[in-house]
């Protein structure tokens, strides 16, 4: 049986994954300062579905000390704590570089000098590519795309950190990509696009889909910054648990590695897009309020995810279509969590 860090394992991602890998017979320890929104309402959550089988640890990846502790006896690490949000790092650029790039250097530190030698599979972004301008945008009347890009971006695209919270995701990136060249660890890191499911507490700073979601079953305008033209590639949060579960139990060929994760081309979606399917799903207009483009905003982010079906065999089960009803259910029945 193996033993599991999950760092912010109370967030969003970190409570569906450590759901899986409990129901899979794994020992999960959580690493969570809990300062995040909703997420007390997860581990309750965690608690109940599973009593007595899994470990709780508050603390903060800034703290070298409770890291070390919580990566005693590890044999594989998730690392997900994270500052999330681009306008947060924006406004105090400090803090989101002591918990990314800071967090993330005690997490390996940690695990360098453990004697378990644990792997580490790190949760990147897409924002480490910066704005992509140079791609050459076109503009379709409701969505824009890259035409010399049709299957979105690879992982030999150039960094180009860009923001406060691009550049310290994107110097913990390469610390531990670089952990893994210099040392012979075993790192994995993943860089993402929009991932959304249950369990979100988004808001519209960060997890933008179930913020959309939440707004439309309260009846609540939705701001759009820019012209909503803007697209992603959204991912099931379910898709993602596989793909790190795929991706530890491959570790051998995946050691060392940087994958695109996303839902790919099949699966993005504009703002403008995502209100038109709302609507239908719900039964209801959905109203928006227009506001100035927000520094850092990239109009256009699709993950080419190639690699990482070449490399582990995954790809996405669950289209949006799919997904996005599904995620209206979750918001609809645990309303209250919400109000």
């Amino acid at each position: 049986m193996k033993n599991c860090l999950i760092t912010g394992g109370a967030g969003f991602i970190g409570t569906n994954l450590a759901d899986r890998l409990v129901r899979e017979g794994m020992k999960v320890r959580i690493l969570d300062n809990l300062s995040r929104n909703g997420v007390e309402k997860n581990l309750s959550w965690l608690h109940q579905s599973h009593p007595n089988r899994m470990e709780f640890i508050k603390g903060d990846v800034r703290n070298f000390d409770q890291v070390r502790e919580a990566v005693k006896e590890v044999d594989t690490i998730f690392h997900l704590a994270s500052q999330v949000a681009v306008t947060t790092s924006v406004e105090d650029p400090r803090t989101d570089f002591e918990v990314n790039a800071g967090g993330t250097l005690n997490v390996l530190e940690a695990a360098r000098l453990s004697t378990k030698q644990p792997a580490i599979l790190f949760t990147s972004t897409n924002k480490v590519y910066g704005k992509l301008s140079d791609l050459g945008i076109r503009d379709t009347g409701t969505r824009y795309e890259f035409p010399s890009h049709p299957r979105g971006v690879d992982e030999t695209q150039p960094l180009d950190f860009y923001s406060p919270y691009g550049c310290s995701k994107g110097a913990a990136d390469q610390y531990i990509r670089d952990y893994s060249r210099i040392y012979g660890m075993k790192t994995v890191v993943f860089r993402m696009s929009c991932i959304y499911g249950p369990h979100q507490f988004g808001n519209e700073d960060q997890g933008w889909v179930v913020h959309f979601v939440i707004s439309a079953l309260f009846n609540r305008p939705i701001k759009i910054y820019g012209d909503g033209k803007q697209v992603r590639d959204i991912l099931y949060v379910e898709d993602l648990v596989d793909a790190f579960c795929q991706a530890e139990e491959n570790i051998n060929k995946t050691a060392g590695e940087v994958f695109n994760i996303g839902g790919g081309q099949e699966n993005s979606v504009s703002l403008l897009e995502l209100l038109e399917m709302l609507e239908k799903v719900t039964g209801n207009k959905i109203h928006t309020e227009s506001y100035n483009w927000r520094p850092g905003d990239q109009k256009v982010y699709i993950s080419n995810i190639q690699k990482a079906h070449d490399a582990f065999g995954w790809e996405p089960r669950i289209s949006c279509r799919e997904g996005i009803p599904r995620l209206y259910e979750w918001v609809r029945e645990n309303r209250t969590l919400f109000d």
